[in-house]
């Protein structure tokens, strides 16, 4: 589509100040078509930045720059006038001044490339839920994985219609190109250039220098998190950094769960979870953000806001994720994998390494050599409706109701399996010292206990005290139709270092404990730090638990949990904005633990 056929003239106006600014060679409005998609991928694949993996139906391995591999959270900006609104968890520039520096960058940028203009629906198009956002872009990379990310097109201007509200999203790989040069290798610029950058006040995005992921797929984390969540705090919703999965019990009854973990606790292997109980179904509405709103009947009703999965790569197979492997057979796109001679990609944990390969930094690489084949933060993008245990809702636009919320990290001791929270205020709690030790994929020493508040600490868009604030006023809402709160630890061990409970799968048991909860079948033993499940009402049936290991997993460490206290008492000290409701809740936990 030509410029000259938008019929929205403010957002015809932005696209020409955005090209006077920036300056590309043509302008091109884009469709959502396949012959779209098809097109960029051929001007990539024609200047050597994508490769065509035969393996695998119309699938592409690109390789980024070394300095362009993921998230850059010291780049990453929440601007308002007022530093305390965005709080003390957020990296903070004066609205002016960010936008001055980054108009000094755009100027030019896009020079001899062209300007992709990129409506996008984050939900299903038309859903009272979904958000509309234009991202303007210079990357044909973008353009694609948008297509699988977002609903892209012409029924999104459709919506919009010649005066309707969207996001805009402004993004340049910030490398104009010379007259006759063409891209030799991935475009982005130098680290100290690159800038991720949110305005929640004008619900404004503008992104420079990167071409990779989240810092460029404006509609992931930039807005259905960062802006989002701002947008739901004056709206009256609420934008998570949840999976949604929809559990089905043997007699029909369905169950909806929302589960919020942070990096390397199994947050996709949950969202598609294939029960290993007889009689239980799982299905997955999305795996990674949920917009829930407080639907007619006063229940919390979740959409799924993104189209595709942008998931890591390493660690995925057919042991720990069978159904995101079969979910990526086709039609997908994949950045920094080692691709394979035979025309296929690799990565660590995937299978049995091929004997040769070229690796993410393009250099030949055999087994042992020293090398990682694929970069740790290897992705696939894939579009969700080729999983094969998609929620047959996933797209409604209603949502689906939620019964249960679930919050969780990887800690090797002190939090059991599971726990139930006492009340709405308490859930809150207990998201709100969200906690997990560190891996080798996290930044820091391995085993060092990092406190993730509802999994959102990079992705909260304004004060996190005040977001605190938004859950609890969020439970007032919703009262006694507020869904049950959990907290779930996969990763506990035993005294001596061995995993106590078996994980993927298995899982289902943990869940359908929780589904009996919420239906009064089953009681639960209180504890100072919330209700625990009686032994003999976890299904356990062919599972092979020793007695003493069960117990280590259920058991609450009075010790331990006292030496809890002063970690919990610090993270809270850095929030100025901290609920007393919170304060409350510690210090009943304080109390409970001295009985």
């Amino acid at each position: 589509m030509k410029l000259e056929q938008l019929r929205h003239d403010k957002l015809k106006a932005w696209v020409e100040e955005v090209a006077a600014m920036c300056t590309p060679k043509d302008i091109y409005v884009c469709d959502g078509s396949t012959k779209e998609y098809n097109d960029c991928m051929k001007k990539l694949i024609d200047d050597g930045l994508a490769k065509v993996l035969t393996k695998r139906k119309n699938s592409f391995s690109f390789r980024s720059d070394p300095s362009d591999v993921a998230r850059v959270e010291d780049r990453t900006y929440i601007s308002y006038p007022n530093k305390e609104d965005a709080g003390p968890t957020n990296n903070w520039m004066e609205p002016n001044e960010l936008k001055e520096i980054m108009k000094g960058l755009y100027k030019g940028s896009m020079k001899n490339r062209t300007m992709y203009v990129i409506p996008f629906s984050m939900g299903p198009v038309g859903s009272h839920i979904a958000k509309v956002g234009i991202e303007i872009t210079d990357s044909p990379y973008v353009v694609c994985n948008m297509h699988i990310m977002t609903r892209v097109g012409s029924k999104v201007l459709d919506v919009l219609g010649t005066d309707g509200e969207y996001i805009p999203c402004l993004h340049s790989v910030g490398a104009p190109l010379a007259d006759g040069e063409i891209d030799t290798k991935w475009p982005c610029a130098p680290i100290e250039k690159k800038y991720i950058s949110h305005f929640p006040n004008e619900n404004l995005i503008w992104s420079y220098g990167s071409g990779y992921g989240g810092n460029a797929l404006l509609g992931k984390k930039c807005l259905a998190l960062r802006i989002a969540s701002a947008i739901a705090r004056r709206e009256g919703w609420m934008a998570e950094h949840m999976l949604i999965l929809r559990l089905t019990n043997p007699e029909g009854k369905r169950f909806h769960i929302a589960a919020a973990f942070p990096s390397a606790c199994g947050k996709t292997n949950l969202a598609m979870l294939q029960p290993t109980i007889e009689g239980w179904k799982c299905e997955c509405v999305g795996d990674d953000i949920a917009w829930m709103k407080i639907g007619k009947d006063g229940r919390l009703y979740a959409i799924n806001p993104e189209a595709g999965f942008f998931g890591v790569a390493p660690g995925t197979s057919y042991d720990s994720n069978p159904m995101a492997m079969e979910s990526i057979k086709e039609n997908s796109i994949f950045t920094n994998c080692l691709e394979t001679d035979d025309g296929d990609v690799w990565w660590e944990g995937k299978d049995e390494a091929p004997s040769h390969g070229i690796d993410w930094k393009g250099n030949d690489w055999t087994p042992g050599n020293g090398e990682n084949g694929a970069h740790p933060n290897a992705r696939f993008t894939a579009p969700a409706s080729q999983c094969p245990v998609i929620c047959p809702d996933w797209e409604n636009p209603d949502g689906v109701p939620i019964d249960i919320l679930i919050f969780g990290g990887r800690r090797a001791s002190t939090v059991p399996l599971v726990h139930e929270a006492y009340d709405w205020d308490h859930g809150v709690f207990m998201g709100s010292i969200a906690a997990s030790e560190t891996t080798a994929a996290n930044i820091g020493s391995v085993g060092n206990l990092r406190r993730d508040p509802f999994a959102m600490l990079p992705f909260c868009g304004y004060n996190m005290g005040d977001y605190f604030h938004h859950w609890l006023e969020m439970g007032d809402k919703i009262g006694d139709k507020a869904p049950r709160i959990f907290y779930v630890n996969w990763f506990r061990k035993s005294p001596d270092g061995k995993w106590l409970w078996p994980g993927f799968g298995e899982n289902a048991r943990v869940l359908k404990w929780m589904c009996e909860r919420t239906e009064g079948k089953v009681n639960a033993l209180d504890t100072a730090i919330g209700k625990i499940p009686i032994e003999k009402d976890l299904d356990l049936k062919g599972l092979d638990i020793a007695d003493n290991d069960l117990k280590e997993l259920l058991k609450v460490d009075t010790q331990s949990w006292n030496n809890e206290i002063s970690s919990i008492e610090e993270h809270f000290a850095k929030f100025s904005h901290l609920p007393d409701r919170l304060k409350k809740q510690l210090n009943n936990l304080k109390d409970r633990l001295k009985k």
